[in-house]
């Protein structure tokens, strides 16, 4: 069963959904709850993000003051996962931009970015490169686990910064 609070897209979709039984609608409210959510046994929280900094931060919502999207359900969902009997909140995605520009995960977020998800909520980041265990961790330990699952490209910068920082 799928539990929702919107659907978006064509007549056909609308037409899948009505009135069938494998789908629950809900209000937002009740949908992103992270006690409901909790109550789900291994629950899997797996959200976006657009930057995370070396001591966790998620930004899922602006590159900076630009903003892309509104932060939705993540932090709902991430504390939802986290405390749901064998649950994971997870943060996946891609090391690099798309055009190989820039990294993903940053020393700071930018300037006028937002912190969606605070870096005491974040258990897992993954990238193509891995996963980094943040949950529990020291800034130091989080540092290194995060420049491990970064661009290769990136790496030594990013190692170069949390050694000037301290950060490791």
């Amino acid at each position: 069963m799928a539990v929702a609070s919107i659907c978006m897209g064509s007549e056909k979709i609308f037409s899948y959904v009505d009135r069938n039984p494998m789908f629950y609608f809900q209000s937002s409210d009740f949908v992103n709850d992270p006690i409901q959510i909790a109550r789900n046994d291994h629950m899997v929280s797996i959200s976006s993000a657009l930057e995370v900094d070396l001591t966790g931060q998620v930004c899922s919502d602006s590159m900076g003051t630009k903003i892309f999207s509104g932060i939705g359900g993540q932090v709902d969902f991430i504390r939802g996962a986290a405390h749901s009997e064998g649950g994971k909140p997870v943060i996946a995605m891609p090391s690099i931009s798309k055009d190989g520009e820039f990294s993903r995960i940053v020393p700071e977020l930018r300037p006028g970015a937002g912190v969606v998800t605070s870096r005491g909520d974040v258990h897992y980041v993954v990238t193509e490169y891995g996963v980094a265990q943040l949950f529990g961790k020291s800034l130091k330990e989080r540092a290194r686990e995060l420049i491990k699952i970064a661009h290769p490209k990136f790496r030594d910068e990013l190692a170069k910064y949390a050694k000037e920082t301290r950060h490791i």
